[in-house]
């Protein structure tokens, strides 16, 4: 039996928590701001003009557990052992990753190595505490091999490694991440309420609530940021979410949930194939070319920077630009179901990703193959 009364009920604890934990932190950070502020202004993939706070993870991961702590104590004469378990084990599978990213905002010294292994590990916990492994992710000769425990153990460690970074990465500009994993977890609550599984419901909605709440005072004038530590949770959760939902359940196929989280993995694949296989540098060096980078530099600035007085505003504006694309396809893939259509939509996503960053880049429309790879020149006479 589907308790939602319950789950909503956790939800909007959740967004609670997290927006007046975040509102808390904006408000005392003068006596925090030695650890917490962003003054870094000039770096490569930094875009705001005051120092900020950007340990916003700290207000997600309380929202989490407190969403959780209410359903525990108030419902747990009507919510299934089951789901209270697996709640309670996502939580501590995500204490690592979330730990790990907080001490990088406030040392700005864990090196990249830590940070995946922590993450590996926080995949690790959850694969052994709720049996968060993957079982198939249709394809063929892939999923025979899913048939054995180490191969399927180190696909899904990778997967969620690369999902939670995927999150880290579109964290760029005010709203973005936030808004895009709202959306995305929206859509794996669809999901789990058609499958009738109560806990993929419960965990989605703690997590969209804590997002939401953030999102509040982190959109649209950036007082908050939600910082590695806020990203990797998120990012974490959301990876764990689709990794339970393809194992529990036979009507939700990899290329459905694929569907539904396609624009941070294309972002995160796409940036790793232009900086090794293009610009032959290591993934790990930032650079100001990541999508919604270009949206701002390429589009915001020179299309909209008019009406945009201030420089809050044309940071805010990137997320209009990205939210649309996210929405429509999450609801598509919710729409269309599993099948050939959930791959077509990952195909159309990878396609339009494709043309509009070969646009920005460029300056021109192109639709040649290479040249969108980065494989072949840029066409004379084309603004760059």
């Amino acid at each position: 039996m589907m308790h939602i009364t319950a789950f909503i009920e956790g939800a909007l604890v959740a967004a609670l928590v997290s927006f007046f934990t975040s509102r808390l932190i904006v408000v005392t950070q003068n006596w925090h701001g030695a650890l917490s502020l962003d003054c870094d202004l000039a770096g490569k993939q930094k875009f705001h003009t005051v120092p900020v706070p950007r340990v916003g993870g700290l207000a997600l991961m309380l929202g989490m557990v407190c969403g959780f702590a209410w359903i525990r104590f108030l419902h747990a004469d009507v919510v299934p052992e089951e789901v209270m378990s697996g709640a309670l084990w996502m939580s501590l599978s995500a204490l690592p990753v979330f730990m790990i990213g907080l001490i990088e905002d406030a040392t700005k010294k864990v090196s990249v190595r830590a940070r995946l292994f922590f993450t590996a590990g926080g995949a690790m916990l959850a694969a052994w505490a709720v049996g968060a492994v993957m079982p198939r992710v249709d394809l063929w000769l892939i999923d025979d091999l899913l048939a054995y425990a180490p191969a399927a153990i180190a696909v899904t460690v990778f997967a969620v490694v690369g999902v939670t970074n995927s999150v880290n990465i579109i964290d760029g500009f005010n709203g973005i991440a936030a808004s895009t994993v709202v959306v995305m977890l929206a859509g794996m609550a669809l999901l789990g309420w058609q499958a009738g599984d109560a806990l993929i419901v419960n965990l989605s909605l703690l997590g969209m609530g804590a997002a939401l709440g953030f999102l509040l005072v982190n959109y649209p004038r950036g007082k908050l940021f939600m910082g590695d530590g806020g990203a990797y949770v998120l990012g974490f959760w959301c990876a764990e979410v689709a990794v339970l939902a393809i194992r529990r359940n036979a009507s939700i196929d990899a290329w459905q949930v694929l569907a539904i989280y396609a624009y941070p993995v294309i972002e995160v694949l796409y940036s790793i194939y232009r900086k090794k296989m293009v610009r032959r540098m290591s993934p790990a060096i930032p650079d100001r070319l990541h999508l919604h980078m270009l949206v701002y530099r390429r589009f915001i600035c020179q299309k909209v920077a008019r009406r945009a007085t201030q420089p809050w505003m044309r940071n805010a504006a990137v997320v209009l630009v990205i939210a649309p694309w996210t929405m429509l396809f999450t609801a598509a893939a919710v729409i269309l179901g599993p099948g050939m259509s959930a791959l077509f939509l990952v195909a159309a996503q990878v396609g339009v990703y494709m043309v509009f960053y070969t646009r920005l880049v460029r300056g021109h429309w192109c639709f040649d193959p290479k040249v969108m790879l980065g494989l072949a020149p840029e066409a004379r006479g084309n603004p760059a």
